[in-house]
C-alpha cells in the first residue's frame, strides 16, 4: 500500500493507493478539502483523514511501503523540509517528513510537485518510453519537471526547472513577480491578466466584448472564461490566446534548444486549449527552434489529467522510483 499528500494553495489531498505486481499503480480513496486552516491545524487534518482512510479500508499503518508527499516549492526534498512556498503563507521551515515518518512510523519523501508530476507522466502518462522528457505544468503558475537521460533533474537545491521565472518580453503580465515572464503569459493567471488588459482597452473604446459586459467584470475574467469564448468564435478572446500560444512557442524553443528533449509534456490549460494554442506554438517553433531538434520532439498533452496530482504523490511514496533521489 501506498500513502500520498498533495499539498496545494487552495486545496489539499490524502490518496491510498496500491502497486500492483506489473508494477502500476492503482488509486483506492482519495479525500480533499481546502487548505484553509494554519500550517499545524492542516497536517492534523491531513493525518487524521489519511488514519480514517485506512481504518475504514481495514488496513495498519505496517502495511504500508512508502508515504509521498507533493508540494510546491520552495523546499528541500532531501531533508523533507517546506520552505515557505508563496501559495502557503506560514509553511516555514516545516519538517513535514520527518512529522509524518513519526507520526505513522513509515519513512516518508516530500517532492517538489512539477517534479513529481514529472515522474508521473514519465512512468504511467505520456512520457512512458523516453529518457528525456520535459514536464510544464501550465496550470495556476508555470513549473517543470525535468527527466534528462533517464534522471530525475532537481539542481543544486531543487530549483531546477523554474522555467517561469525565465523573462519572454520587456512588458507583459506579471507571473512568477517577474513581468513579461514565461509564467506571466503561459498560465491561468497570466492568461486572467492579459484578458484584463485587452477588454478593458475595448470597453474604454466603447466596444462590446461578449464575455465581459462592463469594468466591474473585469477581475472575474478567468483562463477557462476566455477560452469558452475562444471556441463560441470572440475575435478579443482568440486574440488573447494566439499571444499566449506565441509566447509558449517563444519558450519551447528554448526549451528544445537547450535541453534536446524527446517529448514535452505540457499539463492542465494545454490540454483543454490545445485547439487555440498549438497553430501559434508551432509557428514559432518552426522559426526559432533547431529543427534537428525539434522534429524529434514531441508535444503533447499530459495523459493523467485531473489525476495528475493524485499520481504524483503516490509515485513519491513508491520507493522503486529511484529517479527522484
Amino acid at each position: 500500500m501506498l500513502l500520498g499528500f498533495d499539498i496545494g494553495g487552495t486545496k489539499c489531498a490524502v490518496i491510498l493507493g496500491k502497486k500492483e505486481a506489473d508494477g502500476k499503480i492503482n488509486m483506492l480513496k482519495k479525500v480533499s478539502f481546502p487548505t484553509d486552516k494554519p500550517v499545524y491545524e492542516m497536517l492534523e487534518l491531513l493525518y487524521g483523514q489519511a488514519e480514517k482512510m485506512l481504518s475504514e479500508g481495514g488496513f495498519q499503518n505496517n502495511q504500508l511501503q512508502g508515504i509521498g508527499i507533493s508540494c510546491g516549492g520552495p523546499l528541500n526534498s532531501k531533508r523533507g523540509i517546506i520552505l515557505s512556498p508563496p501559495n502557503l503563507p506560514g509553511w516555514d521551515a516545516v519538517p513535514i517528513a520527518e512529522l509524518t515518518a513519526k507520526r505513522f512510523g513509515v519513512k516518508t519523501r516530500l517532492q517538489n510537485d512539477a517534479n513529481a508530476c514529472a515522474v508521473a507522466e514519465w512512468k504511467f502518462g505520456a512520457g512512458r518510453g523516453f529518457n528525456n522528457v520535459v514536464f510544464l505544468t501550465f496550470g495556476t503558475g508555470m513549473g517543470a519537471g525535468l527527466i534528462l537521460n533517464g534522471q530525475l533533474y532537481s539542481g543544486t537545491n531543487d530549483l531546477a526547472g523554474e522555467v517561469g521565472h525565465v523573462r519572454l518580453e520587456k512588458w507583459g503580465p506579471v507571473g512568477f513577480g517577474k513581468e513579461g515572464s514565461f509564467e506571466g503569459f503561459c498560465s491561468g493567471g497570466g492568461i486572467a491578466q492579459l484578458a484584463q488588459s485587452k477588454v478593458r482597452s475595448k470597453l474604454q473604446t466603447g466596444e462590446k466584448v461578449s464575455f465581459c459586459s462592463s469594468m466591474e467584470d473585469l477581475p472575474n475574467l478567468s483562463a477557462k472564461r476566455v477560452a469558452e469564448a475562444a471556441f463560441e468564435g470572440d475575435a478579443t478572446a482568440i486574440d488573447i490566446y494566439r499571444t499566449c500560444g506565441y509566447q509558449l512557442g517563444a519558450a519551447l524553443s528554448l526549451l528544445i534548444d537547450i535541453l534536446n528533449p524527446e517529448v514535452i509534456i505540457l499539463g492542465s490549460i494545454y490540454g483543454h486549449a490545445k485547439e487555440l494554442l498549438e497553430p501559434y506554438m508551432r509557428e514559432v517553433i518552426r522559426k526559432e527552434a533547431l529543427q534537428d531538434s525539434a522534429s524529434l520532439c514531441s508535444i503533447v498533452p499530459a495523459q493523467l489529467s485531473e489525476h495528475i496530482g493524485d499520481m504524483a504523490a503516490l509515485c513519491t511514496a513508491d520507493y522503486e522510483c529511484k529517479v527522484l533521489y
